[in-house]
């Protein structure tokens, strides 16, 4: 469904190295810096699939939930690992979430800005 997202954020030199930590065990890694924003894409794919920009005006940026795709239950355990280390706030460890569905293995940290954070892995 979606192309690309971008999200503001107070401290982009910050935030970028915060996402670099913690997508790297998701397989992302920082691809492209266009002006002051910074992207974020998948292995060696030329597309940037996820944005950091400054916020537009004075004030906090306003807090949104992004939950990004792990290939397998490991690599939602690293996240969170690599997430923590960077400076996140723990919101939820690693674990199944069955009030979701019976399969949903997933792991939420607070980045820099204040938004919630997901890694999530579907299969069992």
């Amino acid at each position: 469904m979606f192309d690309h997202l971008a999200i503001q954020v107070q401290d982009v030199a910050a935030s970028s190295a915060f996402y670099e930590a913690a997508l790297a065990p998701l397989g992302g890694k920082r691809s492209k810096e266009f002006g002051d924003f910074v992207g974020f894409g998948l292995g060696t794919s030329e597309h940037h699939s996820f944005w950091l920009v400054p916020t537009s005006e004075d004030g906090q940026a306003r807090e949104v939930h992004l939950a990004f795709a792990a290939a397998d239950r490991t690599a939602v355990d690293a996240f969170y690992a690599a997430a923590v280390a960077a400076g996140a706030e723990s919101l939820h460890t690693p674990g199944l979430r069955p009030e979701y569905h019976a399969s949903y293995y997933a792991a939420f940290v607070r980045d820099p800005d204040g938004n919630n954070i997901e890694a999530v892995c579907h299969t069992p």
